[in-house]
């Protein structure tokens, strides 16, 4: 058992990835796929199993081998059933019975949890989380994820939803946001989010500069330009920036008064603007977080970019053998 590795998947919108990783936390080998979503996404998982197959068969590897596959989905996951539901950017919109269909087809043991839970065990065992037991993670990319450790556990809630950070209302009034409430943080600290604020208030900022001039001429202009453009000391992307910055300070300070937490890291594409932006966040998490919990919170960047999702979905088979061996 001590030898055997484990098969990693994060299964995103456009690529799924594939990892074989130690019990250590260490990639062997790495690959991916395209993710196929025509015809409701049912080609996702019959193509997941053939990858594996195919990566065992051309590597003499068998099913004894492994200690397990650990994956990460978007939408609801049902951890016990092994299914996923609501994943809307994979076609998903009925159950899928995937530990049924891929642990029948590789007799390999599979665990799933929600893609940015994993992300976050990840980021928490051998990432910005210094494998800390009260670690918070937020992801910045097309929308706005999350995933919450408290006493090196995940907490599910309820329905398996908790950890919805995206959704944490920060301006009542503001944009109306995909899943029907306004103002959610997912609707300014996305990747869509921060350049939907930069075109809305260009018009108005008083001070020409390259990056308002770009917009209003309808140029394409992204999340990290917008980032790049204040790191050049452009006073509109440092407004837009600043802006972005309070919205993160505010829902960082309103999770870490309530969770406590030792560290909430920052990840997704948005955090590779680094300590530029995290600095920011910084300033703004004093304004909202209580005085002690002020002292005592770390805001780090991620370290782990894309291997996240493999390395902390290798993390679920580890924390499930540990349990059973416990019980």
């Amino acid at each position: 058992m001590q030898n055997k590795n484990i098969i990693g998947i994060d299964l995103g919108g456009t690529t799924i990835k594939f990892a074989i990783v130690t019990r250590a936390g260490i990639i062997l080998d790495k690959w991916s796929i395209g993710t196929d979503i025509s015809d409701e996404g049912s080609h996702i998982t019959p193509s997941i199993i053939q990858s594996i197959t195919q990566h065992m068969k051309g590597n003499n590897l068998q099913a004894s081998d492994f200690l397990g596959i650990g994956m990460g989905s978007p939408g609801t996951v049902n951890k016990s059933k092994g299914t996923v539901i609501g994943a809307y950017n994979l076609n998903w919109k009925t159950e899928q019975p995937l530990q049924e269909m891929i642990e029948g087809a590789t007799n390999i043991p599979l665990f799933i949890d929600n893609d940015a839970n994993v992300a976050a065990l990840g980021e928490k065992w051998i990432g910005a989380g210094n494998d800390e037991p009260n670690v918070v993670f937020i992801t910045l990319g097309t929308g706005v994820g999350g995933g919450v450790i408290a006493n090196g556990d995940l907490i599910h809630g309820a329905i398996g939803a908790a950890g919805e950070i995206g959704h944490i209302t920060i301006d009542p009034h503001g944009y109306k946001c995909t899943c029907g409430k306004n103002g959610c943080l997912e609707t300014v600290a996305s990747a869509t989010g921060i350049v939907r604020v930069a075109k809305d208030k260009a018009a108005a900022f008083e001070q020409d500069t390259p990056l308002k001039q770009a917009i209003l001429a309808g140029e394409i202009v992204d999340a990290k330009a917008i980032m790049d453009a204040a790191k050049e000391g452009d006073a509109y992307g440092i407004a837009i920036t600043d802006e972005i910055s309070d919205y993160l300070g505010l829902a960082c300070g309103n999770i870490a008064n309530i969770l406590n937490p030792s560290t909430i890291v920052i990840g997704g594409g948005v955090s590779k603007a680094g300590e530029f932006l995290a600095e920011r966040v910084r300033k703004q998490f004093a304004v909202y977080a209580f005085p002690t919990i002020r002292e005592s919170t770390n805001i780090r960047i991620a370290e782990l970019g894309n291997d996240a999702g493999v390395i902390g979905a290798s993390s679920l088979v580890i924390n499930e053998s540990i349990h059973q061996s416990n019980h």
